[in-house]
């Protein structure tokens, strides 16, 4: 199934490198490096691009420090992707030390002539900014995979709020549109199975826990997230 497309973009003083990821969102494709003329136009032009892509996602290099503090490159960064946001895109940052210097080693591997190598450096920066992230992406969707599935079925006892112990059997892990992660359970019984879905929040001293949650369209729509996954799949 085909997911939105990601517009990656390595912001420069004077260029901005953009790249594309394809539909299943598994590879980096270069797209240009664009000129900057402005913030109006250069959001315009991002915003053809994102257009032609049908995506709103933007995923922009975040300069650092090497020690991990955010300098003055960064916050012109920040002012660019503001503009950005109140154009209506959704931005994502992923930290870009070393980009530059990996797009560099890329060309000269690939014998790319040093005049071309500065017209192309910003958009393979964008490319490798962009497979770096969908990998790390793809290798913790693969580890939460790994997890719910060592989890299913694993039986723990649960205090409602009435003080019941109830034992429940882990069904699997939703993520929602509202930014909550949900567990879903089968409350173990003699005469039926009934789903109960619990937040999954962190107490004050930073450990996991599960909290009920009282809001029933919240619980449906979870259930109803749960059985669409379990078509698709």
């Amino acid at each position: 199934m085909d997911k939105e497309r990601i517009i990656a973009l390595d912001i420069g003083d004077r260029r901005i490198g953009i790249a594309v990821s394809d539909p299943l969102g598994l590879t980096a494709q270069p797209v240009e490096t664009y000129t900057r003329v402005g913030y109006k136009p250069d959001v315009r032009h991002i915003r053809s691009i994102a257009d032609q892509y049908q995506t709103n996602r933007i995923l922009s290099g975040l300069p650092r420090n090497m020690d991990g503090s955010e300098g003055f490159q960064a916050e012109k960064v920040r002012e660019f992707t503001d503009q950005l946001e109140q154009a209506g895109f959704e931005v994502t940052f992923y930290d870009e030390r070393m980009t530059t210097m990996q797009a560099e080693s890329i060309l000269i591997e690939g014998n790319v002539r040093r005049d071309k190598r500065k017209q192309n450096i910003d958009k393979v920066a964008a490319t490798y900014i962009l497979q770096s992230y969908l990998d790390s992406e793809a290798a913790k969707a693969r580890k939460e995979q790994e997890m719910d599935e060592e989890q299913r079925g694993e039986e723990l006892e649960f205090e409602d709020e009435d003080g019941n112990i109830i034992t429940l059997s882990f069904v699997d892990r939703i993520e929602m549109d509202d930014g909550n992660t949900y567990s879903l359970f089968d409350k173990l019984s003699d005469t039926e199975s009934e789903f109960l879905v619990l937040l999954e929040t962190e107490d004050e001293d930073g450990e996991s826990c599960f909290e009920e949650i009282d809001d029933q369209d919240v619980i449906r729509a979870v259930c109803e997230r749960y059985l669409k996954l379990g078509e698709s799949s």
